[in-house]
């Protein structure tokens, strides 16, 4: 929901950065699989209780999540580097309800649950840009991507904020995962209604 209008703020230092890299030769696929490993390190910090160490390095994967594109854009996007980009993008969202749910055994249905949501809204997302895609559908609105990204009430920016809120708060994980999993549903039929009308002829 809000991603589009944090990309004029967010886009400017990341492709600096990403353009310094690119010239010292770093790929964006490189910074796109260290960017899953410490995303993945801070949910199996957080699956045992560090939800401080968790939160750090969650926020560190998220930097490198725009820092990748900004290198690809330097360098060029390619359409592997598209691929491991939302592979790893989705690695990264399930793994952080798993860990909560390993944490604490109380937490583990609104864990499932919220994953679930999770595999409902990446469907309607990948169906939606596969379908775009083929009817030659374009948009910059989430800046140069390699294939189509339909907008959403529940986006990256959403789901940063949640889990940054499930480590600040584990306590209120329960109730937080299930209001973010009913946002996720909501955006999967506001998805649907979108391709009924841009789909339908």
């Amino acid at each position: 929901m809000f991603d589009a209008k944090l990309r004029p703020l967010i886009d400017p230092p990341l492709n600096r950065l990403g353009s310094a890299l690119a010239r010292r030769g770093v790929t964006a696929n490189a910074i796109t699989f260290l960017g899953l490993a410490l995303g993945l390190a801070g949910a199996a910090a957080i699956s045992v209780g560090y939800f401080s160490a968790g939160l750090g390095l969650i926020l560190a994967n998220r930097l490198l999540d725009g820092l990748d594109g900004a290198v690809a854009r330097a360098n060029g996007p390619t359409v592997l580097g598209g691929y491991f980009d939302i592979v790893a993008d989705f690695a990264f969202y399930v793994s952080v309800p798993l860990g909560f749910g390993l944490v604490d055994p109380a937490n583990t249905q609104a864990a499932l649950v919220l994953v679930a949501s999770f595999v409902l809204t990446g469907v309607s997302f990948l169906a939606y840009a596969v379908i775009a895609a083929e009817r030659g559908a374009r948009t910059d609105a989430h800046g140069r991507k390699s294939f189509f990204y339909s907008t959403g009430l529940a986006e990256g920016g959403e789901t940063i904020a949640v889990f940054i809120a499930f480590a600040l708060f584990p306590a209120w994980f329960v109730p937080l995962a299930y209001a973010y999993a009913a946002l996720c549903v909501l955006t999967v039929f506001q998805r649907s209604a979108l391709a009924i009308v841009q789909f339908s002829d």
